[in-house]
């Protein structure tokens, strides 16, 4: 078996796997972190991986903040002994938010994001015999499935906030695998559909407890619901030789699964913030749809499996209120992330992903202003086996805070 690699938006092969490559949700001021920051609470970031957090902006702050991103990837493949690599580059506008104090003790958030990406082009040649000669698989897919977040957090005693991101989901994932042969093989094509228009919904929690009067350990968790997404995804066959068609359908065979997700923030003396969580996505109870051993396209039970994800994460800033050196001024962040696949690959484990980051906070100021800040980080990701595609992934982030004190009451002597 020999493959070939195509660019496309995503660049991906793992991405034709379930309903794509998960998305990373995070904003940019925790992405030099690996993401992590469930238990981070801070009145001048948004922080939508738990809505507990909204609760923590204050009444004069309006929040909006937005991140791209772009990528170079290494795609390599063993194959007799040869080792093969080809390049892949792509960017992004990852995502927009917006924040603000609704009531009091009340933060509300909105914006855009994204929640999972299919992107690749490969091809997959196979030499049969002398007879039936070499028969090649062409394999395209693109899409993904985006939402519209609404969420809101209150704090309901000064340890304790609670939250809730209610989003609106949509999109639609293609996928295609073309046969064609040598010989007199007949060539045959698959084309996969899918169309969702949804729902999402996930509650959060923190709790803030005062070590002593330069450390505070913040406890968050999170819980996503499980659900039917009612998508009927649809599999055309069709004999390109006969021009024949065969038309599979399976009524609401889409579903997201539970999630839950644990976390702690150690802050000192407002400077340092040290973050830690544990993310468990139950795709192993959720059935999806493929084709089985007779050729049918049906909902299977053993395409997906749980996934497990570990991110740490620190923020260290030497000193916020020195006006005279800037680089003390600076935020500086490292972070490590270790996730497992939620799709099984010919009855296997898909590829682990182990990634590294870094990135720094850039306060800018102006004659208005000096609360905003520039997020830039840079991640390194690891993702295959030693039987599969490897892909190397080098990410650069970037994302603009926008701090604004729009609802201040002007005072005239």
């Amino acid at each position: 078996m020999t493959g070939a690699f195509g660019q496309t938006s995503l660049n991906s092969p793992y991405s034709q796997y379930g309903i794509g490559r998960m998305a990373d949700q995070s904003q940019s001021f925790s992405r030099g972190m690996a993401g992590a920051s469930l238990g981070i609470r801070e009145g001048n970031v948004i922080n939508t991986l738990n809505p507990a957090s909204y609760s923590a902006i204050d009444s004069l702050t309006m929040l909006f903040d937005m991140g791209i991103s772009g990528q170079a990837t290494q795609f390599s493949e063993k194959s007799n002994g040869v080792t093969k690599r080809v390049n892949g580059k792509n960017a992004s506008f990852d995502y927009f938010t917006a924040s603000f104090r609704l009531l009091p003790k009340v933060g509300m958030t909105l914006g855009i994001l994204p929640y999972s990406n299919v992107g690749y082009k490969y091809t997959v040649k196979n030499y049969i015999d002398q007879t039936n000669g070499t028969v090649t698989e062409t394999h395209t897919g693109d899409g993904g499935l985006h939402q519209v977040l609404l969420g809101a957090g209150w704090q309901i005693s000064k340890p304790l906030s609670l939250g809730v991101n209610v989003s609106y989901m949509w999109g639609t994932t293609n996928g295609s695998v073309t046969t064609s042969s040598t010989t007199n093989i007949q060539s045959l094509s698959r084309q996969y559909t899918a169309e969702v228009r949804s729902y999402k919904v996930d509650f959060g929690l923190q709790y803030i407890h005062q070590l002593d009067k330069n450390n505070e350990l913040t406890l968050g968790a999170t819980v996503g619901l499980g659900h039917k997404l009612g998508a009927d995804p649809t599999c055309q066959v069709i004999n390109v030789t006969n021009a024949d068609t065969t038309r599979y359908e399976v009524k609401n065979g889409l579903s997201i699964p539970m999630t839950y997700a644990v976390g702690a923030a150690w802050k000192h003396d407002n400077r340092l913030i040290v973050d830690a969580d544990f993310t468990m996505q139950q795709w192993g109870s959720v059935d999806f749809p493929g084709i089985d051993a007779s050729g049918q396209y049906v909902a299977q039970s053993d395409l997906l499996r749980n996934s497990y994800q570990v991110k740490v994460g620190a923020d260290f800033v030497p000193n916020a209120m020195d006006h005279r050196r800037f680089y003390r001024r600076v935020h500086y962040k490292l972070g490590l992330s270790y996730t497992t696949p939620y799709y099984n690959i010919n009855g296997k484990s898909g590829p682990k992903e182990f990634g590294v980051s870094a990135g720094f906070g850039i306060p800018l100021q102006n004659s208005y202003n000096n609360r905003s800040m520039l997020n830039v980080s840079a991640q390194w990701v690891h993702l295959g086996s030693s039987d599969l595609i490897t892909e190397n992934i080098f990410r650069i982030s970037v994302g603009l805070t926008f701090n604004e004190r729009w609802f201040a009451k002007w005072k005239v002597n």
